[in-house]
């Protein structure tokens, strides 16, 4: 396929853009100085702890998906006109078990977009992958109460079905249009094609890969969370020669070289846009616990009370930054001895470890620019509500 050039115009603007930032940003100022250095250390912590672990298992997993799933198994299930209940349970729960985080997903979001998912239940597991996170809510029970913890738990799992309607309510033509073809396509079992058996152990030993290799310690919150945290390696061994065999056993040489190639596509189009984002969000609010340009005592003196702006202005910030999976728990603690109120904690969680400013470039690059912008604002505008709602009664 082709790649498309860059316009003349488009070439000239962001050259301007670079000439302007540097004529005008005074990089001596220590402030801009210490969010630069924090910029890059936030992406050299995001590659270490995220990327080799996180992100590449999820992009083979993403380029199985497309090569090796049944298209029009992905369409009956997942499907604009697959039963609302099917469709949307198995979204949200298929990303509830994985408990990635917002950058973890995409990839896993964008195979099986591509393969031929509704927008709506494709969105609805986008949403619920790193919002719904079991030892996330366990922790959000023990550090915040019962109250805020059942609030979460119970706010995730709502957005992540009403979102999703209306996502594909909004967009329901122009997603039936780019279906057409999909619902077109006869399909036909091809030689040497693997059972439905071996597709399940070939998938279920990549996410066992994906999720226990990143098993994170609940540190005395859960005794069985523990355990099998500090077994986790032997676990993912397991789940690694279960790869092994299957890869042996029913692929061949040209199976695994598409697969390759479809993962590194998938990285070609993603990578830029995430570490562009984690970039640009280090500099502008740092890593946790960290400043950068804005400074940490804004953020806690503009989220206290209950007010409609602190509650908006808690799930805007949580939409732009960057949570790995579980830090939202000790910031929104951190916030909270600040004087965070709880309505704005709540919009937080359920804002932030869904979205970041990385997640927001890479969704725009697949779904378009119109249906982000739609996305990110059902986000906020539902996580401001809850909130607002929250804490009128908490």
């Amino acid at each position: 396929m082709a790649s498309k050039e860059m316009s003349p115009n488009k070439a000239l603007c962001i050259v301007a853009l670079v000439f302007l930032g540097a004529y005008f940003i005074p990089f001596d100022a220590p402030r801009v100085a210490g969010a630069i250095q924090e910029a890059f250390l936030m992406l050299s912590e995001y590659a270490r702890e995220h990327v080799l672990l996180c992100v590449v298992p999820a992009m083979f997993i993403a380029g199985a998906i497309t090569v090796f799933l049944n298209q029009r198994a992905v369409i009956r299930y997942l499907g604009p006109k697959a039963p609302k209940a099917l469709a949307y349970g198995v979204a949200s729960v298929s990303g509830a078990i994985l408990a990635v985080c917002s950058c973890t997903v995409l990839p896993l979001f964008k195979g099986i977009y591509k393969k031929g998912a509704g927008l709506g239940p494709a969105v609805s597991f986008l949403y619920s992958g790193p919002a719904i996170n079991i030892l996330a809510i366990v922790m959000s029970y023990k550090i915040f109460g019962w109250k805020l913890g059942t609030a979460r738990m119970v706010g995730a799992i709502l957005f992540a079905i009403v979102i999703g309607l209306l996502m594909q309510l909004i967009f329901r033509k122009s997603d039936e249009e780019r279906l057409a073809d999909e619902r077109m396509f006869k399909y036909e079992k091809s030689e040497g094609e693997r059972t439905l058996r071996q597709m399940i152990v070939y998938m279920v030993s990549m996410i066992g890969i994906l999720v226990f290799v990143n098993w994170a310690n609940s540190k005395g919150t859960s005794a069985i969370w523990d355990a099998i945290y500090n077994a986790k390696y032997w676990i993912t061994g397991v789940f690694a020669l279960m790869l092994i065999y299957s890869l042996y056993k029913w692929f061949t040489k040209d199976d695994l070289y598409t697969w390759v190639i479809a993962t590194r596509d998938f990285a070609l189009q993603i990578l830029p846009y995430l570490f562009g984002g984690v970039l640009v969000a280090g500099f502008l609010l740092g890593r946790p616990g960290h400043e950068a340009l804005m400074p940490n005592a804004w953020v806690a003196a503009l989220v206290g009370g209950n007010s409609l702006f602190a509650n908006f202005f808690a799930a805007i910030a949580g939409a732009f930054m960057y949570f790995a999976t579980l830090t939202e728990v000790p910031i929104i603690q951190g916030l909270l001895g600040s004087g965070m109120g709880q309505g704005p904690a709540l919009a937080l969680l359920l804002a932030g470890p869904s979205l970041s400013l990385p997640s927001m470039l890479v969704i725009g690059g697949e779904l378009g620019w119109k249906k982000t912008v739609v996305y990110v604002t059902l986000v906020v505008v539902l996580s401001t509500l809850a909130g607002l709602l929250f804490g009128m009664i908490a």
